[in-house]
């Protein structure tokens, strides 16, 4: 599966592994990815490829217009897993 911007991805390694976040760039072997929680759209986190696992959803852009709107759609698309806050 192919990771793009707007992506949704699981973090597989880390402090937050098990987190849900939002591809906002991609760079080489890079990802920069936000949640609207602890990484907010204007500092995401730098994070390597292969420690993220792509699932299925590709979120729009209008999902990303704010941090607000970005927690709100990762936590009502994957609402049976946990998250915290």
């Amino acid at each position: 599966m192919d990771i793009t911007e707007g992506s949704v991805v699981r973090s597989k390694a880390g402090r937050d592994k098990g987190r849900f976040f939002v591809v906002l760039s991609l760079e080489d072997q890079f990802v920069y990815l936000a949640d609207g929680d602890l990484r907010k759209i204007s500092k995401p986190k730098r994070k390597k490829l292969m420690h993220v696992l792509p699932t299925k959803t590709v979120f729009s852009s209008h999902q990303m217009s704010s941090d607000k709107m970005l927690y709100r759609s990762i936590r009502e698309q994957f609402s049976n897993r946990p998250l915290a806050k």
